[in-house]
């Protein structure tokens, strides 16, 4: 039987225990294969006992605030996954089905950005797919290069994309699976103060990047000066599938 393994990381403070809950709880209702669900942490208290918690992988960065490519050990060939991979961000959002996410064609598989530019790449990290153990040059070739690859790319989903580009293994989840918050749902202004973002019919999981946050939109807040005009009344469909 084919194995499928769901991971997430956490650390620091940004993110508590509650969003590692949520996540598997969404997964738990919206996934009808076997999975086993993977978190690794710096802080493993107040998760579901459901939740298989492992330390976060160690690496050899200079500054340990850098935390964002540590995802990159997940394509090691030490880093004790087997089966399909599916990573979630934290602050992504279940809303249906996601049995395809396994089964559909592709080598590793990413969000396509939705405004894609040399800072930001072509794609997403937050929500990708691939099979345990068949990429570690991804994560050999960042050590043997480290201050290149810095140097040259924003964050770890800029490197990871322009790598699989070139080695012609990068697909994308169809675009209707995965709307952006703030940039699918949202309304844009004035409406934004006056009807719920919209959830898009063929809608998977929303993604939610920078701000709003999950529980920010679930409390209708908007951090820094873009409150002024974008804002978010929450919608029904957040507090139905976010818990």
């Amino acid at each position: 039987m084919e194995k499928n393994t769901v991971v997430c990381m956490k650390w620091g403070t940004k993110y508590g225990p509650d969003y590692v809950n949520k996540l598997y709880n969404m997964t738990r209702r919206n996934l009808t294969l076997p999975f086993k669900f993977i978190c690794f942490t710096d802080n493993a208290s107040g998760l579901l006992p459901e939740i298989e918690a492992r330390p976060l992988p160690k690496m050899a960065l200079p500054d340990p605030q850098e935390r964002g490519w540590r995802k990159l050990a997940l394509f090691g060939r030490d880093a004790g996954l087997e089966g399909r991979v599916l990573f979630l961000d934290l602050d992504t959002v279940i809303v249906s089905n996601i049995d395809e996410y396994f089964k559909i064609d592709g080598d590793i598989i990413l969000i396509k950005h939705w405004k894609p530019s040399v800072k930001h790449g072509i794609g997403e990290t937050g929500v990708y797919r691939f099979d345990a153990g068949s990429h570690p040059e991804l994560l050999e070739y960042f050590l043997e290069h480290m201050d290149e690859v810095k140097a040259s790319y924003r964050h770890e989903q800029a490197y990871v994309c322009a790598m699989t580009d070139k080695a012609g293994i990068l697909s994308f989840w169809p675009e209707e699976w995965m709307p952006s918050f703030k940039y699918v749902c949202m309304r844009p202004f004035p409406l934004c103060f006056f009807l719920e973002p919209r959830l898009p019919a063929a809608a998977k999981m929303v993604v939610f990047h920078g701000t709003p946050t999950p529980d920010e939109a679930l409390h209708g807040k908007m951090r820094g000066f873009k409150k002024f005009f974008r804002h978010a009344i929450c919608p029904q469909w957040l507090r139905d599938n976010w818990r």
